[in-house]
């Protein structure tokens, strides 16, 4: 079994310090309230400007098991936190029926502002998706709550979280469910963001998609429970 050293986590911190002195000052931030309180002035691309607010990562330091998906919605970009909207609803039920609870997990996204457009009639602001520039430009947010959370599995959401933490070529079809080795965490995995099972067609390939989900991530709780035997 991979364990993750007390030397390879002071390993990460040091290159990521290195990686991002001088550009932002996230890299000497050590507790969540001030990345957060960091963060809600962030203006390293141009989302913020459409944008309510800032949607950081909510949990505590040390939880065992880290979420992260692609972009706050509509509800999270009113309200100000993540996976509140009808995904996050979808996913506590999920967690729940997994035997996971979602108080005891961090759960946050790779982009912090939402990417929107307007729809035809400019009643509702629809979900765009965050290009490679700005995905990249949150990249220092990401890395620094992985840096102060250390979970000990890392559960990447839809294929932008999974690109974001593994690589642009890495594909959720392909490898949803598999364990990736990762430096980010002694165990890392992909599954599917849960609005893509809001996006089904109709009610039994809804079904079935969330089955699959609550599959893995009853397979996510047995990976937390190996880390704690560790």
């Amino acid at each position: 079994m991979k364990h993750w050293s007390k030397g390879k986590s002071e390993r990460l911190e040091r290159d990521f310090v290195a990686a991002n002195s001088g550009r932002s000052p996230v890299a000497t931030a050590s507790s969540l309230p001030v990345l957060r309180q960091q963060a809600a002035t962030c203006k390293a691309c141009e989302l913020w400007k459409t944008a309510t607010q800032t949607v950081f990562g909510e949990g505590t330091p040390g939880a065992t098991i880290m979420l992260v998906g692609e972009q706050p919605g509509n509800q999270e970009d009113r309200v100000g936190h993540p996976f509140v909207g009808p995904a996050g609803k979808l996913l506590d039920a999920a967690l729940a029926e997994a035997g996971i609870d979602r108080s005891s997990v961090y759960v946050t996204n790779a982009v912090k502002h939402f990417k929107w457009t307007a729809s035809d009639r400019g009643k509702r602001r629809i979900h765009k998706k965050p290009r490679a520039s700005e995905i990249q430009a949150c990249r220092p947010w990401l890395e620094a709550e992985l840096r102060v959370v250390r979970p000990q599995v890392l559960v990447a959401l839809g294929a932008t979280a999974a690109q974001a933490l593994f690589g642009a070529s890495f594909s959720v079809s392909r490898q949803r469910g598999q364990l990736i080795d990762s430096p980010l965490a002694p165990f890392a995995i992909a599954t599917v963001h849960p609005s893509s099972i809001l996006r089904a067609p109709d009610e039994k390939s809804r079904h079935e998609q969330r089955r699959m989900f609550v599959n893995d991530l009853q397979r996510v709780a047995l990976l937390a429970t190996q880390a704690h035997a560790a």
